[in-house]
């Protein structure tokens, strides 16, 4: 028995115990990608978000595991939003822009030559969203690609529950209207060449 190698030991259920930075681990894994996406839609700049979501989990680190994980994504995603922002704030191309200047500025829409190339419809709703103001923006992104909910959005964005939901309804419905919009003509082209009589004079 003397030449045994030690055996780790073993908590009472009979796995090994956790250890420390497992918890961080797994947060790394189950929310990196959905924080890139955000911190990117921010920023706009890939190496940039790349940035922010390591200064995210830098920081998850120097957090007590205790006071953090039962809210561990309203957390992460409201730390990735202040230091992006922050980002902003210091970058030339935000300029003095006060943050309710950023909110109403819409990403440059696709000109018509660019909608028409554009024939996948996932493709172009997401040139539709970014023609959306900033916060609107936001929060369809934290809603439909993150998955939080009403109150995790208000907590990470510091918005009412109610203007969570204001926003998303207008965004939602300007999208719809443009989604329609865009439509009509390839909707009336097509019957057109379909329908002879549309030619007749």
């Amino acid at each position: 028995m003397s030449g045994m190698e030690p055996q780790p030991s073993r908590g009472a259920s009979g796995t090994a115990p956790e250890h420390p930075d497992d918890w961080i681990r797994e947060a790394l894994a189950c929310h990196e990608a959905s924080l890139l996406r955000y911190a990117y839609s921010l920023t706009q700049d890939l190496e940039t978000a790349q940035d922010v979501v390591q200064d995210t989990f830098l920081k998850l680190c120097e957090q007590p595991r205790e006071t953090v994980a039962p809210f561990l994504v309203r957390w992460l995603f409201t730390v990735c939003r202040n230091r992006a922002l922050d980002v902003l704030r210091k970058s030339r191309r935000t300029g003095e822009l006060s943050d309710e200047d950023m909110n109403r500025q819409p990403a440059t829409g696709p000109s018509p030559a660019e909608a028409t190339e554009l024939q996948d419809s996932s493709a172009w709703v997401a040139r539709l969203l970014e023609s959306l103001p900033r916060n609107q923006r936001e929060v369809v992104r934290l809603k439909f690609q993150s998955q939080l909910s009403y109150q995790e959005i208000a907590d990470v964005t510091r918005l009412s529950v109610t203007n969570v939901g204001f926003l998303l309804h207008t965004a939602l419905k300007t999208l719809r209207q443009r989604l329609e919009t865009v439509d009509q003509p390839r909707t009336m082209n097509s019957q057109s060449v379909g329908n002879p009589l549309a030619k007749a004079p």
